[in-house]
Formats: C-alpha cells, structure tokens, sequence
C-alpha cells in the first residue's frame, strides 16, 4: 500500500521568518500538492527561553500572503491536535522514560562545574571535549549510579537531563534524497540532550522525532544545517522501533548572500538595501525589519524568484505560476550546493509580474496606495491609472510616483522642463490649445488627438514643442505617457483648469 505523502513545516517561533524558511515551507508545499498529499504546519516552541511574542502570528500571516496553503496544523486543526509543541509537553517525558527503559538513554545530573572540569582536562590533553562514551560513565549519570541514587536525586528535585546514549564505533548508514547515501561513524557523534527536567521540556531531537511519528509525516524537507544531526535521527527511530514508518529525508541548500560567501542575513540585507524577510517586522523591543510585501514586490512574484533559488524546472523558463510549480516540482532537481540571492533578479521578476497585471488586477493594489495619500476614486480609475503606467513600474511602491498626476494637480514645475518649455512663443500657444480644447466636445483619447494633430499642422507648429508645453501644464513634468492618455483621463474641466493654472502662477523664462 502506498503512503501518504505527508510533510510539515516546522518553524520556531523566535522572530521574524526568514526567506530561506519561507522557502523550505514552499519546496514541502510544492511537494506535498505535486503528490496529493497533505501540508502540516507545526510550531516547534519548546525553547521558552527564545520565545518572542507575535512570531507565531507573523508566521502564520507570512504564509498566507505567499500563497502556501495549511491543510492541518496550528490555525487550522487537525486530527493530531495541539500542534504547538509546548502544548504537548506531556507527551514528550513518557517517551524520553521509553529511551532510558531500553538502554537508548540514560539519566544525566552532572553540573556546569563539573563540565567544565572535565572540558579543562580535555583542553590540557590538547582533545577536544566531546559528552561521549568516553566521559558519561565518569560523570553522575544513570549509567554511574545505582538505581536507588537515581531515584532519590530525582525525588529531592535535583535537576536533570535525558542523553542519548550513542553507540560506540558503529557506522550509521543513511540516505538524502538530495545528497544521496551518507554514511557516518558514531564514535564522531556526542550523547545529546533529549529532555530536561529544568522545564520539563523536550529539545528539538526529541520533539521532532516524536511529532513527526505520530502525526505520520512522510517526508522530511529541511534546511541543510540539519544534516549533521541526521545521524542521531536516524538511531532514535531504530531506538523506537519505528524505522518501518521512518520518513525519507531531503536537506535543501543554504541561500547565499549576494557575494556567493556565507549564509544570507538580515545584515547582508540592511546593508545592501533589500529585506530578507517576506513581511516588515517590529520586535516586542520596537526593532524593525523591512518585508518583501510592504517594499512593494507581489506575492506571486516573490514565490516565483524564491522557488528558483535552489531548483530548476529542467529548462530555460524563468516565470511559473504556482499551480506551473507544483505540476514540475521534483526534489531530484533541487540543488546540493548554495543559492546565491540577487537582489536585482527579485526586482526583475517582480517588474515581470507587474507588467502582465490587467487593470482589474491593479485597482485592489492601487487603491490603498492612492488612499494613503488622501485621494478618493473608483475601482476603475485606480486600476486604469495604474494600468496605463504599468509598464514603467518595478515595485508596487512605483505606483504614486508614476501616476499621481492623474489625480492631483501640479503645484510646482520642474525646473529645467519650466526653462526649456515655458519662455518665447509657448505661453501664447498654450493659450490658443486652451482655447482649442474647449470647444472639443468628444474628449476621447482617439478624437483629442486628431483634433490637436490637425491644429498643430494647420498653425505650423513643431508636436515636440506643443506635447511637451502641454505636458508642462497637465503633469509638472516630463515624465508620464502619451499626453492623449493624460488629456482622457482627467477630463476637459481639469485640463483646462491644469492650464488656466500655469499661465497665472508661473512668470515665462526671458
């Protein structure tokens, strides 16, 4: 009978999300609805001590704004309910107790005192100080004392861990379905902590492993810094006796920096001027960090350029829609080494989806935008303002600057356009296409046009000399597109009053 796929994302709630965690949550979307099988998302928040509050919340809406749909998890519900770790504290204990029962681990009562001793000693032996089998049986352990110490350390309150008792000098024999086979020799590996008594809370070997098991998870789809704890995970499912139903493994690449050296950082971001996180963030502490979606990029956009970093689709395409995702995605085409991030790449794909938007699509984006700055329209003058400058446009941010004056009146002129343009003839011109545009009744584009063509013809005049004196007016500046699409959108009334505006107010160059 063939499994479920069933995969989750796992993120701990200890700040803002990172783009290379929005990216392992995709590549499990991807590969969860490539396969018909179900996405999970699980909050792993067993470390109160990293806590931060909102993360959670700024988790989930990350998600939601970047389209990855949860099919069971934290928001959501589920048939393996709670699905914050720190919910299901009591779960976790019964199983470390299960490990210590079988011989797979044993309890720890040592102190940081005692550590460092013996750390001391491995530093003036020139070793470096591993928690092994070299050292557990000279420590306080469960493995050093006899059963009746254990229990009345543990029954007067003295603090305690849960330890992995790895096995000494065995090779671990192991598989990546990015990597492939990997194999690594125990005596390499040292005992970790599974469970401490301090919080009575699980670390993440433990609570993942758990977790994952009973909620049935398929496949494991993480970042690569988890490779080297691969090892452990795979022996605490053979100590379970769970290896029938062990998921299958795939540890994506680290996203670069920029320069192709080091791991991608919000200070590689702040530094070069672009976000590293998909939505702006304020700490509890009032910090902030920009986001992708309020620094103007879509979010079909910025999934498009994210799936890229780490995957090919096997051809030279660059833009797919998620359902295009989903239909390719394969984790045998999913890179071993690095991605480098470019951040001029992001904007170009960002400025190909804004391109491909119909004025319907834009007005949604436009309006908040055009409300922030006070003004008041339709749907559809949004979405048709925007429409008409669209091609000029990167960033969603681009729209106020490009098309603000098809909503408000000019109240100062460039400078060097004023110089050029207003002086000599132009004034009087300007007064006689006042007078021409008055009396055109139909103020369409196509017949304004005409109309003024066969003016400037008759009158003798240059169109370069006329369009950009009228542009002067309307726009400011000289920016904007065809003075037609101007002419139409803001009305007869306005244009003439854009006119009547500059003559009074701006004295003509000598």
């Amino acid at each position: 009978m063939k499994r479920e796929v069933r995969v989750r994302f796992a993120p701990s709630p200890t700040g803002p999300l990172h783009i290379g965690g929005v990216r392992t949550a995709l590549y499990n979307y991807l590969f969860a609805r490539r396969h018909g099988g179900k996405m999970i998302l699980r909050i792993e928040d067993t470390d109160s001590q990293r806590f931060v509050p909102g993360a959670e919340e700024y988790i989930i809406e990350s998600l939601k704004w970047c389209g990855i749909e949860i099919d069971e998890g934290v928001g959501v519900g589920g048939p393996h309910e709670p699905y914050r770790q720190s919910e299901r504290r009591e779960i976790y204990l019964k199983y470390a107790k299960q490990l210590v029962e079988a011989g797979w681990a044993y309890y720890a009562f040592d102190t940081p005192e005692e550590l460092d001793t013996l750390r001391k000693e491995a530093e003036e032996a020139g070793k470096t100080f591993a928690y092994n089998y070299e050292v557990r049986h000279k420590l306080p352990t469960s493995l050093s004392l006899t059963a009746e110490e254990v229990e009345a350390r543990i029954a007067r309150g003295d603090q305690w861990v849960v330890r992995f008792k790895m096995p000494e000098n065995e090779g671990v024999k192991m598989d990546d379905l990015i990597r492939g086979h990997v194999e690594v020799n125990t005596s390499t590996l040292d005992d970790k902590v599974l469970y401490k008594s301090a919080d009575a809370l699980p670390t993440y070997h433990l609570a993942n492993i758990v977790d994952d098991h009973l909620m049935e998870v398929s496949h494991v789809i993480r970042g690569e810094e988890w490779l080297p704890s691969l090892p452990l995970h795979y022996l605490l499912y053979r100590a379970f006796g769970w290896t029938d139903t062990q998921p299958e493994f795939a540890h994506l690449p680290l996203l670069l920096k920029p320069t192709g050296s080091g791991k991608l950082s919000k200070r590689d971001g702040d530094k070069m001027g672009f976000p590293v996180f998909p939505l702006f963030w304020t700490s509890p502490t009032g910090e902030t960090a920009r986001g992708y979606r309020e620094d103007g990029y879509l979010p079909e956009a910025f999934i498009n350029m994210l799936s890229l970093l780490g995957w090919n689709p096997g051809n030279d395409e660059e833009i797919f829609s998620m359902q295009e995702l989903i239909d390719l995605f394969s984790l045998d085409r999913v890179s071993k080494s690095g991605a480098r991030f470019q951040p001029d790449k992001a904007k170009w794909f960002n400025a190909q989806y804004m391109h491909k938007l119909s004025d319907e699509e834009l007005a949604p984006i436009a309006q908040p935008i055009y409300k922030a700055h006070g003004v008041a329209t339709t749907d559809e003058l949004a979405g048709k303002a925007a429409g008409i400058m669209k091609e000029r446009m990167t960033l969603t941010t681009d729209i106020w600057e490009l098309t603000s004056f098809f909503f408000v009146a000019p109240t100062e002129y460039e400078e060097k356009l004023t110089k050029k343009q207003w002086k000599g003839d132009n004034p009087a011109m300007l007064a006689k296409l006042r007078g021409l545009l008055e009396g055109i009744d139909d103020f369409s584009k196509e017949n304004t046009e005409a109309v003024v063509r066969a003016w400037i013809e008759a009158e003798g005049y240059a169109l370069g000399q006329v369009m950009n004196t009228l542009r002067l007016a309307l726009v400011g500046a000289g920016k904007g597109p065809g003075m037609f699409d101007v002419t139409e959108f803001i009305g007869k009334d306005e244009c003439l009053k854009r006119i009547d505006n500059l003559i009074a107010n701006v004295t003509p160059a000598e």
